[in-house]
């Protein structure tokens, strides 16, 4: 049916990827589809083990016309500079912050020029020059002011917030744009039988419901994508081998820090996540080196405030479909694949799904070259992502099983490169520019001790008294400008607390 146009599409599964999904494409398709309806069960629950994004969060509201302040309110949510890490390398803490070490110098990378000063024995840490990372130390937060040229002007944030209030809350945006909403659990998929499409989902009580465009949001469970599609699962737990989280709210003490934590543990690692009314919690881990037991209450032992309900148990597989589209079915989120949420990936890779397909739009041909170039750029990402998380684990110095295992595995040949690359030479090779930037791997090789065997020589054509000069002047106005924004707390105070 070349040149037909898309009339109807059926979004399987609500939660965070569907409902976003169902908001993005009644915005931005426009008058393009006649009708959009999402099925979910209340009967099943959403995993919601995510609740910290990146700050690619904010243009994707953005693109929705979300008010940001509205958004925060309804979703408890609290600002985010960063991740901080502790125990990942056993001689400090470190930080993951979404800001630069400052500007490049005669077209030098300022952490280049860091290594040049580390070379003339200046003892400085490159933590001094990250407006991000200064701020979040003092707990102090603000938006970043309309001008990239001032140091408070060169970051971004991200949100720490109730992923099921989101899923609420753009259920209601959606609906009121016309999506509908179908209660309902499917039972079955009934395929045509002449090109293996899918041609409608069966739902208890003998419903069918048919679409020309199917998006799978069913989470693990891949009801489509996986179970009927037979799209394959690319499984990286030879990189990855966490296989095992178990997470659970506590109330909260305190003011909310503008950043979420990472905790290296003895059989994997633990989120810290504060919101307005509470903080989420949870204990990623590998079941071959701990058991869920040891895990949990080594979870429940490191609370700062009372556990609000019982620690829920979850089971996953490291990796990514081998086709997130196939036929006339697209996966999001956890149908898509899994990453462990130690970088907040999660929610971006549903943003980088929803863009995609949006930019690759099919009529109801569904050339096959759309599903072809969108999984192409969708393996990328998760790949770079894949990379990037795998890179925290064998780069660790810290002791124990999982460790020495991480630290000895064969790794990714595209991740050899990247750290064979940096030690030569500090050179950054990003492989997809979808994910994480220069800054983010540079933060994450130097916090864990990578340091390369030289610098830039283009850095030599700058004298080290200048340059020595330039770095102290620019860890003056960090620090003078970080402790001029107020704290994390009377922000949200005076400008976005929630009601309740």
């Amino acid at each position: 049916m070349p040149g037909s146009a898309v009339r109807k599409i059926v979004i399987v599964g609500g939660g965070s990827a569907g409902w976003m999904a169902a908001a993005s494409l009644s915005v931005l398709l426009g008058r393009r589809v006649e009708e959009i309806v999402l099925i979910e069960s209340a009967e099943i629950g959403t995993v919601g083990v995510g609740e910290a994004t990146l700050p690619t969060l904010r243009a994707f509201n953005g693109s929705l016309g979300i008010d940001e302040v509205e958004f925060i309110r309804r979703t408890q949510a609290t600002f985010k500079l960063g991740i901080e890490f502790r125990g990942w390398n056993p001689a400090r803490t470190f930080f993951h912050g979404f800001s630069d070490l400052g500007p490049d110098m005669r077209g030098v990378s300022p952490h280049q020029l860091w290594l040049k000063m580390r070379a003339a024995e200046d003892e400085r840490s490159y933590a001094d020059y990250s407006i991000t990372t200064v701020a979040a130390g003092l707990g102090r937060f603000a938006p970043p002011i309309p001008n990239p040229g001032s140091v408070l002007g060169s970051y971004s944030y991200a949100f720490q917030f109730d992923a099921s209030a989101y899923a609420a809350y753009l259920r209601a945006f959606a609906e009121r744009r016309g999506v509908r909403r179908i209660e309902g659990r499917i039972v079955d998929v009934r395929l045509r039988p002449d090109d293996g499409f899918v041609d409608a989902v069966l739902l208890q009580g003998e419903r069918s419901v048919g679409a020309d465009l199917f998006i799978d949001c069913s989470g693990f469970a891949g009801l489509l994508i996986g179970r009927s599609l037979q799209a394959g699962f690319e499984d990286w737990s030879q990189w990855l081998p966490c296989d095992r989280a178990v997470a659970v709210a506590c109330a909260r003490r305190g003011e909310p820090t503008p950043f979420t934590s990472s905790t290296a543990r003895e059989a994997g690692w633990q989120w810290r996540i504060p919101l307005q009314h509470r903080t989420g919690n949870g204990h990623v881990f590998c079941s071959s080196y701990t058991d869920e037991d040891e895990a949990t209450r080594t979870l429940l032992e490191s609370l700062d405030g009372e556990a609000l309900a019982a620690p829920r148990l979850l089971k996953f597989t490291a990796g990514r479909r081998r086709e997130s589209w196939k036929r006339n079915c697209v996966a999001l989120g956890l149908a898509s694949g899994f990453l462990e949420p130690l970088e907040s990936t999660s929610i971006h890779l549903v943003e980088t799904g929803i863009g995609r397909l949006i930019e690759l739009f099919p009529d109801r041909g569904f050339e096959p070259k759309l599903a072809d170039e969108y999984n192409r750029l969708m393996a990328r990402s998760y790949e770079s992502i894949r990379d990037f998380i795998i890179l925290h684990y064998h780069a660790s110095g810290r002791d124990g099983e999982l460790w020495r295992y991480c630290r000895n595995m064969p790794i990714p040949e595209s991740l050899r490169h990247q750290i064979e690359l940096f030690k030569a030479s500090g050179g950054v090779a990003l492989l997809d520019r979808s994910s994480f930037a220069e800054p983010s791997w540079v933060s994450i090789y130097f916090g864990l001790g990578v340091l390369p065997r030289r610098h830039d020589p283009m850095g030599d054509l700058i004298a080290d008294e200048a340059l020595s000069r330039e770095f102290q002047r620019r860890a003056r106005i960090v620090r003078g400008a970080a402790e001029s924004l107020p704290t994390h707390g009377a922000f949200i105070e005076k400008f976005c607390r929630a009601a309740t």
